[in-house]
C-alpha cells in the first residue's frame, strides 16, 4: 500500500471545492440579497452594483449606516452607477426582482412575511438604526434558504448575529476580505462567526452573486 501526502495548500483547495459544491447543491432559487455596509460603504456598494447586469433577477436590500438627521442621497447616487432600478424603501413596498431598496436614515428596514417592507423606528440596536442584524433576521425568517447576505466594509460588529440567522435558515453568507475593505470591522466580525461561505475581494463579489443566482436558475 502506498501513501501519498498532499501539501496543505492543495488539501485546503480541495476541501474548499467540496464545500462550495455542497453549498450549491443544497440552496435553491435565491430570491433576495441583503447587503450591509458602514464606513466606506458608498464606494463598495457602487462597485458591486456597477457590475451587476440590468436583468439581475433577485431583489436587493441595503442597510448603509447613515447620519440619522440628514436626508439621504444614497439611492440617487447609486442609481447613477448601476443599470438596476434603485429606490429608497418606503413603508409597504412590494419587493420587485431586479430592484435595489435602500434603508432610509434612522429607520430599521425589515421584510414582512408577505414579502413587503416594514420601516420602523423601534429602539436602536448597538446604537444603530438601521440595523443590519434586524434586516438579516427578517430576511432569513421570510426567505429561509432563498436568501444571500453580504457584509461589506464598515466599523463595528453590525450583522454578526444576523449572518448566523441567515446561515441557520439555509442561506448563503458572503463577506468582503480584509485587503479590499476600507474598514474591516464588520466583515471580520461576520467571518469570526464561522458561518461565512465566501470571503472575497470586493471586485469578485458581483461575479459570485451572478454565479449563485444564475446557477440556481439553470437548476430549476
Amino acid at each position: 500500500m502506498y501513501c501519498f501526502f498532499l501539501p496543505t495548500v492543495y488539501l485546503s483547495y480541495i476541501l474548499n471545492l467540496i464545500l462550495m459544491t455542497q453549498n450549491h447543491s443544497i440552496h435553491h432559487n435565491f430570491e433576495i440579497v441583503a447587503i450591509a455596509a458602514s464606513a466606506g460603504g458608498l464606494n463598495a456598494l457602487s462597485q458591486v452594483f456597477a457590475s451587476l447586469p440590468a436583468d439581475f433577477p433577485a431583489t436587493i436590500l441595503v442597510v448603509q449606516h447613515l447620519a440619522p438627521k440628514f436626508k439621504s442621497q444614497l439611492a440617487e447616487i447609486l442609481s447613477r452607477r448601476t443599470d438596476l432600478k434603485v429606490k429608497q424603501a418606503e413603508q409597504g413596498d412590494t419587493l420587485d426582482p431586479g430592484t435595489i431598496y435602500t434603508a432610509p436614515p434612522n429607520y430599521h428596514l425589515l421584510v414582512k412575511p408577505d414579502h413587503t417592507l416594514d420601516l420602523t423606528q423601534s429602539e436602536l440596536v448597538h446604537f444603530l438604526r438601521p440595523s443590519a442584524d434586524l434586516l438579516f433576521n427578517s430576511v432569513a425568517e421570510t426567505y429561509k434558504n432563498k436568501a444571500i447576505a453580504v457584509v461589506l466594509t464598515g466599523t463595528g460588529t453590525d450583522g454578526r448575529k444576523g449572518v448566523q440567522t441567515i446561515k441557520k435558515m439555509g442561506g448563503i453568507v458572503i463577506a468582503q476580505n480584509k485587503e479590499s475593505s476600507e474598514y474591516f470591522g464588520m466583515p471580520n466580525s461576520a467571518i469570526k462567526t464561522g458561518v461565512v461561505d465566501y470571503i472575497l475581494p470586493l471586485e469578485d463579489i458581483p461575479d459570485c452573486l451572478i454565479s449563485l443566482i444564475s446557477k440556481e436558475k439553470e437548476d430549476d
